[in-house]
């Protein structure tokens, strides 16, 4: 057992940018490699699309009921839109060129700021979600929380056995030093959120009155640019919501955070992700998301969600509206302020325009969430097709078939690889 002091390891683990690490990320800018580390969950099911769907606290029968997809248009139970976050199977491909290798940035924060996703197709029980990804965007930038930061836009396609894009996601993280972030103490100010009986009753009134359109048609003639959303609530946020959206398959790639035997053996594989706790315990960077202590020792007063979860918040809010019938075509957010343990969100948004665009009935959203300190931490635009009165079905658009051909490609060489391991091959 060791007894050196905290102080004195943090001495010794400072890690800065390399600027080997800043040059390969923009070398490798459109650059795609197949995804080959699995999600906690590769294929989707019945079970896993409600407990995904559950996790972030979403009742909707659509994508928790097996039974009830059964009659409506899609024809069976779909997944959740997010359902790429817990869902992806990992694909054989041929190594990576070292010079095409992602940087790996030892030792350095990481958190997602926004993301835009596009989605072309739904999830049904049984698909198989695959991935491809590469670097979208590297820009390095001072920052006034942390100093130098890296932001990185990483690109996710993911397709399923027949080679169909079901959507594309790009999403924004800022990379920055540990250290700087510390020393800054920006956060310091912030105040954690308490609650009267009366407070927790006012919460309890916005989610009693919370509605799902569900089989009632939302037809796009009906709906008028400027019209209000209902609001909608979420938190406060505790270690339990933390623990439930794990345990519906959210943050294992690519940490893959463990227990006993691998855990020793996660560690001899990404040590710098270990960090000491206050007991000497190596123990994941990830607890920042629920380990309040060391959330302030890198300089921010508490835990804080992921920023993906959030995602499936907004999402949330989109489908409630939107009913059976309608289709999340693409949304875009940002994650402006951190939402930390015990914060409450309510979502409210507006209809800002609509459109038609071939066979596609559009309506344009703007919405956010605030926190109870009046902050919109997380705003968000978002496009919705809807079924329209004349043409009675929301219209799907097509995904681009460039990067649909190198889905096609990528499961090809996969299949290849894979008749090649059962005959024995190299």
């Amino acid at each position: 057992m060791s007894t050196e002091t905290t102080a004195e390891r943090e001495v010794e683990d400072v890690y800065t940018f390399k600027d080997e690490d800043i040059a390969r990320a923009r070398d490798i800018v459109g650059v795609y490699h197949a995804v080959r580390k699995r999600e906690q969950f590769s294929r989707a099911s019945p079970d896993i699309m409600r407990a995904f769907a559950r996790s972030y606290g979403d009742d909707n029968p659509l994508f928790v009921d097996e039974d009830y997809g059964l009659d409506t248009r899609w024809g069976g139970q779909i997944a959740p839109p997010m359902i790429n976050i817990a869902v992806t199977k990992d694909l054989l491909a041929d190594p990576i060129p070292k010079e095409q290798r992602r940087p790996p940035f030892r030792g350095i924060h990481v958190f997602v700021s926004g993301s835009t996703t596009e989605w072309y197709r739904p999830v049904y029980d049984g698909d198989t979600i695959y991935s491809y990804e590469g670097f979208d965007n590297v820009e390095l930038k001072d920052s006034e929380f942390a100093g130098r930061s890296l932001l990185v836009t990483r690109i996710h396609v993911q397709f399923n056995q027949r080679a169909e894009i079901v959507q594309i996601q790009r999403v924004l993280t800022i990379h920055t030093e540990r250290h700087e972030s510390k020393k800054r103490k920006k956060y310091d100010t912030i105040e954690r959120a308490s609650y009267t009986a009366d407070e927790i009753a006012a919460i309890d009134e916005i989610y009693a009155a919370e509605q799902r359109r569900g089989a009632e048609t939302r037809y796009w003639e009906d709906v008028e640019v400027g019209e209000a959303l209902p609001t909608m609530a979420k938190g406060p946020l505790t270690v339990t919501d933390m623990v439930v959206f794990h345990s519906g398959g959210y943050g294992f790639a690519p940490y893959t955070p463990c227990t006993g035997r691998l855990w020793h053996q996660n560690r001899q594989r990404i040590g710098a992700f270990y960090i000491p706790n206050e007991q000497g315990i190596p123990d994941v960077a990830q607890r920042i998301h629920w380990d309040a202590e060391y959330a302030r020792s890198i300089g921010v007063p508490a835990s804080y969600d992921y920023g993906m979860m959030r995602d499936c918040w907004l999402t949330h809010f989109l489908t409630d509206w939107i009913g059976d019938d309608g289709w999340i075509e693409s949304m875009s957010s940002q994650m402006r302020r951190f939402n930390y343990l015990g914060d409450t969100h309510t979502f409210t948004g507006a209809v800002v325009g609509k459109r038609v665009e071939g066979t596609r009935h559009l309506v344009d959203i703007e919405f956010r969430g605030t926190s109870q300190r009046g902050e919109i931490t997380c705003p968000a635009t978002a496009t919705v097709s809807l079924p329209s009165r004349e043409t009675g079905l929301a219209g799907l658009r097509v995904p681009p078939p460039e990067l649909e051909a190198i889905a096609a490609r990528m499961l090809k060489r996969h299949g290849e690889l894979r008749a090649a391991k059962r005959r024995g091959g190299d």
